[in-house]
């Protein structure tokens, strides 16, 4: 009878054990990753676009037509040396009935005004002739005793006023002639310019700066205005980069500040600073029709132009500005972090168990942040914690068997 009691309880202990293994819920599968000390930085990412940094502007002096353009997009040129445009001037356009009966009476009275210089110029002649042969004339009685001093004084001062006055009109009879000129230019039409124009009718822009053709109006002869656009020249080894970021990220950005870029389609990562913040906001409507508040950044590239073939203006590219960094920094993936009351916790793993453990967290990077208590390094945190996941609960990583 006492070896059956034994047997009876050891098969009672048997099935209760079964019992309790059979409805025991299984380990919640979970991922895990380990709280690290080393180093850590903030950025600050958004897309840029490269621009030259002086792009020089090429106009046209005066109103004309281009011929043919003589350099391409992409073309090398050399300062003062390369034509970049050839530029006819524009030729007169044709006059009104009333304008041209203005301008033939503007040419008449100009050609008697010439008529009436030359007239005078022959009369200070005469009178300048005559000045000099009685002066010549009174010198000779002086010199005799004849003639008295006074004489031969006032047939000087005579000579020096007849001399004043021939050079008078001879210079009225040039501003006449100046003036008819002008007023017959006010007839020439587009076929009288055309034939008084010759050969020496273009003039040839060169270069003013070395660098690569970046743009380029027309390929093909048009009429520009004085001042409009012919092309544009850049050096396209001095680049910079344009990055828009939102005023709540720019503020966290200063002068000097070290960026990384990416995403340009080379295999380095380039490196670069910040040169400029501006100081006004601009709003842009994003994608999802939201209005944003930008600040435009500029950056300097410090990697040199052999590292970075191909780079172009107005290439898109990918910048991370740092914003800060720390050697040993003891940190966590973001994805273990969930709010817990007014702050932040995370469930560590100890013996096979999720422990909810409160966390004072500082920075946050691109994937880790910033723990500033609450938990050890090298302990492990669950990743994406569920609504399976409670105080005690029994868990396992998800790789594990």
């Amino acid at each position: 009878m006492a070896r059956g009691r034994i047997l009876i309880g050891l098969f009672a202990a048997a099935l209760v054990v079964g019992l309790v293994a059979a409805l025991r819920p299984d380990p919640v599968p979970v991922d895990l990753a380990e709280v690290t000390l080393g180093p850590m930085e903030v950025t600050v990412e958004a897309e840029g676009i490269t621009r030259v940094r002086d792009p020089y502007a090429v106009t046209a002096p005066l109103t004309g037509t281009t011929a043919r353009s003589p350099v391409e997009v992409g073309d090398r040129v050399v300062a003062g040396e390369t034509v970049v445009a050839i530029l006819q001037p524009a030729e007169p356009a044709f006059l009104d009935i009333r304008a041209r009966r203005q301008a033939e009476a503007a040419v008449a009275e100009a050609e008697a005004s010439v008529r009436v210089a030359e007239a005078n110029l022959a009369a200070a002649r005469t009178e300048l002739s005559f000045a000099e042969a009685q002066e010549a004339r009174h010198r000779t009685l002086a010199d005799r005793g004849i003639v008295s001093h006074e004489m031969l004084e006032q047939s000087a001062q005579r000579l020096e006023t007849a001399r004043s006055a021939d050079l008078s009109a001879q210079s009225e009879l040039e501003l006449r002639r100046a003036t008819l000129e002008r007023m017959r230019a006010q007839l020439l039409g587009p076929g009288n310019a055309a034939a008084q124009g010759g050969e020496d009718c273009c003039i040839e822009i060169r270069a003013p700066q070395g660098g690569t053709v970046l743009a380029v109006a027309s390929l093909w002869p048009r009429l520009v205005l004085a001042g409009g656009p012919l092309l544009t020249i850049g050096d396209l080894a001095d680049l910079e980069i344009e990055v828009d970021l939102l005023s709540s990220d720019a503020v966290q950005v200063r002068p000097g500040m070290p960026a990384r870029i990416d995403g340009w389609g080379g295999s380095e990562v380039l490196e670069a600073r910040v040169r400029e913040i501006e100081p006004a906001a601009f709003t842009r409507v994003s994608a999802l029709g939201i209005e944003e508040q930008r600040v435009r950044l500029r950056l300097d590239i410090l990697t040199p132009a052999a590292q970075r073939p191909g780079l172009g203006d107005r290439f898109r590219v990918f910048v991370q500005v740092v914003v800060w960094s720390g050697a040993e920094v003891l940190q966590l993936p973001q994805g273990a972090l969930f709010r817990h009351g007014a702050g932040w916790a995370v469930f560590r793993e100890e013996a096979g168990r999720a422990v909810l453990t409160p966390v004072a967290v500082g920075r946050r990077g691109t994937d880790t942040v910033e723990v500033l208590g609450g938990i050890a390094d090298g302990a492990r945190v669950v990743l994406y914690a569920g609504n399976r996941l409670a105080e005690a609960v029994r868990i396992a990583p998800r790789d594990a068997p």
